[in-house]
């Protein structure tokens, strides 16, 4: 086992409260710190004076370090775009669940090195600005081959597979709503569940309703998946009530939220996970995530990265744009980046920089974390580390 001493910290985000050198906010900020890990873990935190020594050094020169950004809701295996539909869009054409099917056209046509290498160049950016963690959902198959093809390329890049055959109803089944559904519950689900960990529905207008949702959420933990939902997006469906009934990891979106579903989130073990980039690219109403989080409700922050509303892979520019428009506090907006979006993968080796924990960080060259959404579409980040080694996310 090898040791390696990360010196030289300027500023160490830990999002570990309880360390004795940190502050007393939530973020444990650690200041002229060092690290020290072993293979892929932590084993010891603490500030640069107190170092014991290592078997190798990194000297950071005085850079930022941050948890490894976990992006908890993302949609990387796809072909083709849709910057068509994006320009019309901005010419003041409404958003619809629609377009999905040109995607999925393009994907079906796609060969499987080709669905790879785009989910490659993908990772790669993702990791390119601080990301060590994705979560990458199937749903442009739409067919059992389809499916299984697309939850088996995610597997190859992440532990954090979703089947999201419920994506929309695809075209052939345009006149048997019930016949696909009960393709997504029984044969899709069969092909895809030994390669996921979690079960996701697009409950939403143009998608499926609410009784559907239950239905194939509920066929998922008979295969021991774990429900996520998207949710509210674009309209209130009842489907944040549902998620937290079904235990489920997160609800995505939350666009339109009352009273009553802040109320049943934050007395819950679900997350709720916010994506202002699609809300950017959409020109929708943010999703108010301030509201959230003065009600007591646990906030992930996630790109959703996919070709039709969100396509960023920057984790950092959706930390940005949740500081100016969704009104979180630069502090609020790096915890949800990255121990909120650990939550909503109800990891606890990630997200965090303490001993016994996944060697997962970003170095940024700013004197301060702020500078994340201070400086927003400048790439700080300047070095990834995932597992106690650099990493380019290949």
């Amino acid at each position: 086992m090898t040791t390696t001493l990360i010196d030289g910290i300027g500023m160490l985000v830990t999002n570990d409260s309880t360390h004795p050198d940190g502050d007393a906010s939530p973020l444990g900020i650690i200041e002229n710190a060092a690290l020290i890990t072993c293979d892929a873990d932590i084993i010891w935190v603490g500030r640069h004076d107190n170092a014991p020594d290592a078997d190798r050094y990194h000297d950071m020169a005085g850079a930022t370090i941050v948890p490894g950004f976990v992006d908890s809701h993302s949609h990387l295996v796809f072909a083709g775009d849709r910057a068509a539909e994006f320009g019309a869009r901005m010419c003041g054409n409404p958003y619809t669940a629609g377009g999905i099917a040109t995607t999925v056209a393009a994907t079906r046509a796609a060969t499987d090195d080709e669905l790879r290498a785009n989910v490659r160049r993908l990772r790669a950016e993702m990791a390119g600005s601080g990301t060590t963690t994705v979560e990458i959902k199937s749903g442009y198959g739409l067919d059992v081959s389809g499916e299984a093809r697309c939850v088996s390329i995610a597997s190859d890049f992440t532990e954090e597979v979703t089947f999201l055959g419920a994506h929309v109803v695809p075209q052939e089944f345009a006149t048997d709503r019930a016949g696909y559904i009960e393709l997504v519950c029984g044969p899709m689900l069969d092909a895809c569940a030994a390669q996921a960990r979690w079960i996701d529905v697009f409950c939403d207008r143009g998608a499926f309703d609410l009784d559907e949702t239950r239905q194939i959420l509920e066929a998922g933990i008979r295969k021991n998946l774990t429900p996520r939902i998207h949710a509210h997006q674009l309209e209130r469906t009842g489907a944040i009530e549902l998620g937290v009934e079904l235990d489920a990891a997160s609800v995505d979106h939350c666009n339109h939220v009352d009273d009553a579903d802040l109320l049943s989130l934050a007395n819950s073990n679900t997350v709720a996970t916010v994506v202002p980039g699609a809300d950017f690219c959409t020109r929708v109403p943010y999703a108010d995530a301030r509201k959230m989080l003065d009600a007591g409700v646990v906030v992930a922050l996630a790109t959703d990265c996919n070709p039709g509303s969100s396509y960023t892979t920057s984790m950092p520019w959706c930390i940005a744009v949740a500081v100016r428009d969704m009104r979180l506090t630069p502090a609020e907006a790096l915890w949800s980046a990255t121990g909120g979006g650990a939550q909503a993968l109800r990891r606890s080796d990630i997200g965090v920089i303490a001993v016994g924990k996944r060697a997962d960080f970003a170095v940024i060259d700013a004197p301060s974390y702020v500078h994340l959404a201070y400086r927003p579409g400048v790439a700080l980040v300047t070095q990834t580390w995932k597992d106690g080694q650099l990493w380019a996310g290949q």
